[in-house]
């Protein structure tokens, strides 16, 4: 029986239809059998010979198959049989179909994320925006630290004043360059008098010389004042913004924070089923995670109304004195006081030429 049954699988070929089922064999069951089997485990046809001849044939006689342009074939090596293939097309559409619903998968996942985000962000603001007319109408409770409330009422109050103190350090520092540029003018006119009127020479070179010097000690005079504006620029725009940021992200937290608190309230509140536990459990969550939120927004405004203050009095310190002894220096007529003060605090002048607005260097 075995031998009948190797006689058929030497001489025939079995073909398969498009969806790979092999051909009908009555003459024995078996052989269906050991086909399938190498349809599901036999090797890849790029890595498959054909044999040209019988059981048996020649190394001669082997040919790759990359190199037959036909019919694919799959190789049975225990029958030494060729075996048609003509479904390749419908496994690459197979395939490709594949491709295609990850893909939409892909998609729909990220459709879904973003609808689940949209839900949440709009669920929060509904609820902040109730919690925020309640307390505007006086119906809702809002949770107050009165220390850390007056704390930051102080520094918007301080922010307002210095930024006043900036406004009018750069009007004084327009106005004085104007002034410096007119001394300049009125300096080189007095020079060109001066050799043009023999009998006022001297006195327009007295002149000359005076606003030459004036324009000189205002020169320096701005290189101060410059620095002054700056470091207090810096102070009010970046280093007191950066705390008012994080003040503002601390009271955003806290609307939220009373929002899920007052939701959590009012759901402990109601009957006590099944699904009002679910939700009360829900917004206890809810309700934790704002808290912490608030809570640690809470403390890092604390640290940075500490640090802030101390580096404010450091800040103004320094330029309170720069400010000061610049000022008298100038006014006093005392040019090595109002250079040695720029040495000072380390201020260097831009060299002649340097375009307006400021042709001086605050560093």
């Amino acid at each position: 029986m075995t031998d009948s049954i190797m006689s058929k699988a030497a001489t025939m070929e079995i073909p398969i239809n498009s969806n790979g089922d092999t051909g009908t064999l009555p003459e024995d069951d078996s052989l269906e059998q050991d086909l399938q089997q190498v349809m599901v485990s036999g090797p890849n046809l790029n890595e498959t010979s054909i044999v040209s001849g019988g059981y048996g044939g020649t190394a001669e006689g082997i040919i790759p198959t990359s190199s037959i342009k036909g019919p694919a074939v799959r190789y049975n090596a225990e029958f030494n049989k060729r075996i048609p293939v003509t479904g390749l097309g419908s496994n690459m559409h197979h395939s490709s179909s594949n491709s295609s619903m990850m893909s939409e998968e892909t998609t729909r996942g990220v459709a879904v994320e973003k609808l689940e985000t949209m839900k949440k962000w709009g669920l929060n603001t509904y609820k902040c925006t109730k919690q925020m007319i309640s307390e505007r109408f006086g119906r809702g409770s809002r949770t107050v630290d009165l220390e850390l409330e007056a704390q930051i009422e102080v520094l918007r109050d301080t922010k307002r004043k210095y930024e006043n103190v900036l406004r009018l350090a750069r009007a004084l520092t327009n106005h004085f360059y104007n002034m410096v540029q007119t001394q300049h003018a009125l300096g080189d006119t007095f020079a060109d008098l001066s050799q043009k009127s023999p009998e006022l020479r001297d006195e327009f070179g007295y002149n000359a010389e005076t606003q030459k010097l004036l324009c000189k000690n205002g020169e320096t005079l701005l290189g101060a004042i410059n620095f002054f504006v700056s470091s207090i620029n810096t102070l009010v725009n970046k280093t007191m913004e950066d705390t008012l940021m994080t003040i503002k992200m601390y009271e955003n937290a806290r609307l939220e924070f009373d929002a899920y608190r007052s939701d959590l309230e009012e759901l402990s509140l109601g009957p006590r089923d099944a699904v009002a536990m679910a939700r009360i459990d829900a917004a206890q969550q809810q309700y934790q995670i704002q808290k912490d939120k608030y809570e640690r927004l809470r403390s890092d405004v604390t640290i940075k109304l500490k640090f802030l203050e101390e580096n404010k009095v450091k800040v103004m310190h320094k330029q309170l004195l720069l400010f000061h002894n610049a000022i008298s220096a100038y006014f006093a007529g005392n040019q090595q006081q109002l250079e040695q003060t720029l040495k000072q605090f380390n201020i260097k002048l831009r060299p002649p030429g340097a375009d307006k607005p400021s042709w001086l260097e605050e560093q």
